[in-house]
């Protein structure tokens, strides 16, 4: 092991990305890592790949709130840890966990083989977030959107969070949710989804006035979603379905898809409403 003295870092324990050295290395590397994982980037200033691979993970890192830390290791200036590590070539990436080497890789990847890298070797601290806040949807709303607004706090780009959040804000009225369902990525697991249900913003913002025909029975299916009582929504807009195609240029039809989207496959109501509906279209 390389021998370690009392020199002081100039590094501090929040920050995301640090410059380890011999002298730096127990404390920075080994000992962080027993509760907070550590990503090592061996590199050099003459190195191009490195030069490519750097900036992507000292921006991963900061975007990462603190779940996991970059330590850079100029292999020049440490040949030692160079050597101790074996590393044959650069740009060189080892995560280190509890004074473990976990994973590795060499070269510089593409950011999304780095992010599903990361995804391998980071334990997800907003896991058990995301599990309370889902299991809190149907009983607790409120608690459930502040628990998805903590977790994009420290993760804004986690698409879980996003589509959460923006689904029950969605499905209440608020147009902040389609403005959340729009920043997931097409190629998200949830981008299919979230394009999807798009549409639900003209049925929620329909007016509460009172109305004949159609119209009424529109205003009445959006009354039902914005209270959660997504059975009788779905029962107006079936009879919307079956008796007026015109209306709203197929509205009923499209706000229904876009409330299938949001509620998801495993929710009961959407199966038998989905046969219902193609009963009605073919």
């Amino acid at each position: 092991m390389v021998g370690v003295t009392n020199k002081a870092s100039v590094t501090t324990a929040h920050e995301a990305v640090i410059e380890v050295n011999e002298a730096t290395f127990e404390r920075d590397v080994l000992q962080r890592s027993q509760t907070t994982p550590v990503v090592i980037d061996f590199w050099a200033p003459w190195c191009g790949p490195c030069r490519v691979l750097g900036p992507t993970l000292e921006r991963l890192a900061r975007e990462a709130g603190g779940s996991w830390v970059l330590a850079k290791i100029n292999v020049d200036e440490n040949p030692r840890l160079a050597q101790m590590f074996r590393v044959q070539g650069i740009p060189a990436v080892k995560a280190v966990y509890q004074g473990k080497i976990v994973d590795e890789f060499t070269g510089a990847l593409p950011e999304s083989q780095v992010r599903a890298w990361l995804k391998r070797v980071v334990p997800d601290r907003n896991a058990d977030l995301l599990a309370m806040a889902q299991a809190l949807e149907a009983t607790n709303p409120n608690e459930a959107i502040a628990r998805y607004r903590l977790i994009l706090g420290q993760d804004p780009k986690n698409e879980t969070a996003l589509f959460h959040l923006g689904r029950l804000l969605a499905l209440r009225g608020d147009p902040e949710g389609i403005v959340t369902l729009k920043q997931i990525p097409a190629s998200s697991s949830f981008g299919s989804r979230a394009i999807a249900s798009l549409p639900i913003a003209d049925l929620v913002g329909a007016p509460n006035e009172p109305a004949e025909g159609s119209e009424g029975l529109y205003r009445q299916a959006a009354a039902a979603v914005r209270a959660g009582d997504y059975a009788t929504a779905i029962e107006h807009l079936l009879t919307i379905v079956g008796r007026d195609r015109s209306f709203r240029d197929d509205g009923a039809r499209k706000a229904l898809l876009a409330l299938f989207a949001l509620l998801g496959d495993d929710h009961p109501l959407v199966g038998p409403a989905r046969r219902r509906l193609a009963n009605l279209l073919f």
